[in-house]
């Protein structure tokens, strides 16, 4: 009996960082797995260390995709981690048992691990170690399991350089040459596992010869399904050297989403990378509207306090007067269309109530905005420029930063767009058909400005 209450019954499995059991919590009447932590000699601090870290990450993901931990307890100078029972198998069990995976089946699997690894870098956490063997799969579905070498994005010792953690065949490039991991270091590992998944086997053999191959992973191009594969487009854009040109994971999960339910991917199997980065990104300035923005703690910016507090005050005052516009008096407010039309305060004209804009009328101009800007954008990249507002120009680098990119593109085809008049924001789905022939599928948020009866692009959030 460990901490009084959960009785082991079984070795249900066995690794590097101690023995797993299932047990049964004897208050609550339930089965669970409970971990052992520090097999190893002189390890038990470490181990502790990773146990505690794996708790209280995996803690603060509630997600049906995530096995949940329920307790950390110790029991004569043993330190047990207790968590969710998932009676099933892992992933790399699974593909052994039965052999590569139909596409959508393993898109249907890796959606719901994408989903759980979107949850994750919500919250500021980086896996660091997905592969098959962390992947359970139980009920036909998937559950993420294995915090232990997480890391939240405010952990310092996220930022060390020269330490190579994770499993070598599913390691990103800028992680295994020993940088620091990112939420694009999970996309690739999860690309890594789709290509397991689909394969029978992991992209890189390690063998005997771990430093050969993490020589591979850093310097060789990464493997590539046949391009007729319906995974085989996705897999260009989650395994590609340049974390800035990987897919977010939300994007990587809708995709997976799109594949499993038999519809193609949006990925093409012959793309390359939108546009290469720019210099004058590498040292923090951001092209408007790009196809691939980062995750907003990997993206490095330069500091241009001055336009920065410009754009702050300009924001709020945008946010007010659309409080005002919208008929909103706290952000918490739903609006009432219906009362906003026919209402007015005792200091308001007849002709006041007639010309002010309602709600969904502001939504209308705002998604207009955007449609006629992606028209524009493409065949008068110029007259969209002066779409910016001054300070977000400067942060595209000028007109030549912002140029560089969209010369590149064909065509951008709107999917959906979702206007917020009450904060002057605006969530859109764009398809860029690049001019070399690739093609991507993104998702964008941009907050605009109020310049006279139109609008202005003010930033990217």
């Amino acid at each position: 009996m460990i901490a009084g209450r959960y009785r082991l019954e079984r070795e249900i499995g066995r690794g590097g960082s101690g023995t797993v059991h299932l047990a049964r919590d004897e208050v609550l009447g339930r089965q669970v797995a409970i971990k052992r932590i520090g097999m190893l000699t002189g390890s038990d601090d470490v181990e502790r260390e990773r146990a505690e870290r794996e708790a209280r990450l995996a803690a603060a993901l509630n997600h049906p995709h995530v096995v949940s931990v329920f307790d950390l307890v110790d029991e004569e100078d043993v330190r047990w981690l207790v968590m969710e029972y998932v009676d099933g198998e892992t992933l790399n069990e699974k593909v052994r048992r039965t052999g590569p995976l139909a596409a959508d089946d393993a898109a249907r699997l890796l959606g719901q691990t994408a989903d759980a690894l979107v949850e994750a870098h919500a919250n500021g956490i980086v896996h660091r170690d997905v592969k098959p063997s962390n992947i359970l799969i139980a009920d036909g579905g998937a559950k993420l399991n294995d915090f232990g070498i997480a890391r939240s994005e405010n952990d310092a010792s996220l930022t060390q350089t020269g330490l190579v953690t994770g499993s070598p065949a599913y390691l990103a490039p800028e992680v295994a040459s020993g940088s620091s991991a990112s939420p694009a270091s999970d996309v690739w590992s999860l690309g890594a596992t789709l290509f397991h998944a689909v394969t029978g086997k992991p992209p890189y053999d390690v063998g005997d010869n771990l430093i050969g191959a993490l020589y591979k992973i850093v310097h060789e191009d990464p493997p590539r399904l046949d391009p007729e594969h319906r995974v085989a487009g996705l897999l260009t854009v989650m395994m590609t050297h340049d974390p800035d040109q990987r897919w977010s994971m939300q994007q990587v999960r809708d995709d997976l989403v799109r594949i499993s339910r038999g519809e193609p991917s949006r990925a093409s199997a012959a793309a390359t990378p939108a546009a290469p980065v720019p210099d004058r990104e590498r040292t923090g300035t951001i092209p408007a509207v790009r196809p691939a923005p980062l995750p907003r703690a990997a993206r490095p910016r330069r500091r241009h306090w001055g336009w920065i507090a410009v754009a702050g005050v300009a924001a709020v005052a945008a946010i007010m007067t659309a409080y005002v516009l919208a008929g909103r008096g706290t952000p918490e407010a739903a609006p009432d269309d219906s009362t906003n039309s026919s209402q007015t305060s005792a200091s308001e004209t007849p002709d006041d109530s007639a010309t002010e804009p309602t709600a969904d009328e502001l939504r209308q101009q705002m998604d207009d905005f955007i449609a006629s800007y992606l028209d524009t954008v493409t065949t008068d990249p110029e007259a969209a420029f002066q779409q910016l507002t001054p300070a977000f120009q400067e942060a595209s680098g000028d007109y030549e930063g912002y140029i560089g990119w969209w010369s590149k593109v064909r065509s951008a085809e709107l999917e959906s767009v979702e206007s917020n008049p009450a904060d002057q924001t605006v969530a859109y789905t764009v398809t860029y058909q690049m001019k070399s022939g690739a093609q991507s599928t993104q998702r964008i948020r941009l907050q605009l400005q109020r310049d006279g009866d139109d609008y202005l692009i003010a930033n990217e959030v």
